[in-house]
């Protein structure tokens, strides 16, 4: 089933004009870090350090602010376990895994033609 920018638009009027929340939410999901967390966490429950190691180039300051973002709009969760050294664990919510089921393929389309869109 394919679906067409003008037919979302005409379901959800008012999508993705410069005050909408969609245009929000698309920020967060499809931002540089956004995509990259997201896609990490698309295997499954990460601690911090994991996370850090598997979006490679990511600052601390960077992860931290982008997870609080995927945490508050309900796509990431993030659970912390009383122990010394802290020990928190981030996994996909029910939305998250949702979006990644549509956002995989997009990726995978990326990384089948990335070399020849723009070659080494």
């Amino acid at each position: 089933m394919s679906v067409s920018y003008a037919q979302i638009r005409e379901d959800h009027p008012g999508s993705f004009s410069q005050a909408c929340s969609t245009r929000t939410v698309l920020d967060h999901v499809m931002s540089r870090w956004g995509v990259l967390i997201l896609s990490a966490l698309s295997d499954g429950t990460l601690r911090w350090g994991e996370l850090r190691r598997e979006v490679d180039g990511i600052s601390e300051k960077m992860l931290a602010s982008t997870l609080r973002t995927l945490t508050a709009d309900g796509i990431v969760a993030r659970e912390s376990f009383p122990t010394v050294p802290p020990h928190v664990e981030y996994r996909l919510t029910d939305r998250g895994r949702a979006l990644m089921e549509r956002m995989l393929p997009l990726l995978e389309w990326i990384a089948d033609n990335a070399d020849a869109i723009i070659p080494e």
